[in-house]
């Protein structure tokens, strides 16, 4: 036996086989084309079965809110209302009614790749025909004060979650950029919101965020960082689902004091606008 790499002990012909084998399992024996067997619906059915809730679908427009901003405001003006068809274990759907477009559920605080994927999954599998994620993120690029709006179309892959749904590629792309160009074209024309297309970075690990990675992302014309729109794009394009990812940069990595402002009401009033663009432009791109 020998110490290993981790501080532990391995077994004899362990060191051979890891080097005939690199280590990572992340990017080896997929097979894309195959269905999961442990499937959204089925979680959800027993879920329904558990909690006694009945089979409701939820709205045709969903938002992830991984700040919780849109949820918490929701909950403070008593404008939203608890759905109640919504039987995912860990989050809950607030419903409410949008100008322009009718009802739309929102969930909030779903950070993170792995995460807002589960959720969408769910949401998709519960009738969901359009997803708008709208997340925080801090600048890489400075192309002006926050607060403004990147309308993502690619991003970097540095997260685990989309390698699931996607073979390896650097960039995960909206999977629609016609639907894309319409909705860019749809913001470009509203004056109160300060848009820009472009990528950004997904990222696992906010908290690594060295200056070596983020001159990297700099000199691939990264605009911003995020947590979850690359395994979105993945899961949107293996899947056939209507998803669109927005970075609400509010930040530079807390580098300045009176960092992470949003505007008006935490940003709700400018994302909800956003939100109702793009589907609206969906819609009518739709027709």
């Amino acid at each position: 036996m020998s110490a290993s790499a981790s501080g532990g002990v391995s077994e004899p012909g362990e060191e051979t086989t890891q080097s005939r084998n690199p280590p990572w399992p992340i990017l080896r024996g997929k097979d894309y084309g195959a269905p999961s067997v442990f499937r959204p619906e089925s979680l959800l059915r027993e879920a329904r079965r558990q909690k006694g809730l009945s089979v409701l679908g939820v709205p045709d427009v969903c938002i992830l809110d991984p700040d919780g901003d849109i949820a918490r405001h929701l909950k403070r003006t008593g404008l939203g209302h608890v759905h109640e068809g919504w039987a995912c274990y860990h989050t809950g759907l607030l419903a409410f009614e949008l100008e322009g477009i009718g009802q739309v559920g929102v969930v909030g605080c779903a950070v993170g790749a792995s995460f807002a994927v589960l959720v969408a999954e769910q949401l998709f599998a519960s009738g969901c025909k359009l997803l708008v994620s709208v997340t925080s993120a801090g600048r890489i690029a400075d192309i002006g004060p926050t607060p403004y709006f990147i309308l993502i179309d690619r991003a970097l892959r540095d997260e685990g979650t989309g390698y699931h749904y996607l073979p390896p590629s650097n960039f995960s792309a909206a999977p629609d950029p016609q639907l894309l160009d319409e909705v860019e074209q749809a913001l470009s024309g509203q004056d109160e919101i300060l848009i820009h297309c472009g990528s950004t970075w997904t990222t696992d690990a906010p908290y690594r965020e060295t200056e070596a990675a983020i001159e990297g992302a700099q000199a691939k014309g990264i605009l911003a960082v995020e947590m979850e729109a690359a395994a979105l794009y993945a899961f949107a394009k293996a899947t056939n689902r209507s998803v669109i990812c927005f970075a609400h940069v509010t930040n530079s990595m807390a580098q300045t004091e009176g960092d992470f402002e949003k505007g008006e009401a935490d940003g709700v009033t400018a994302t909800l606008m956003v939100v109702r663009t793009t589907a609206l432009a969906r819609h009518a791109w739709s027709l």
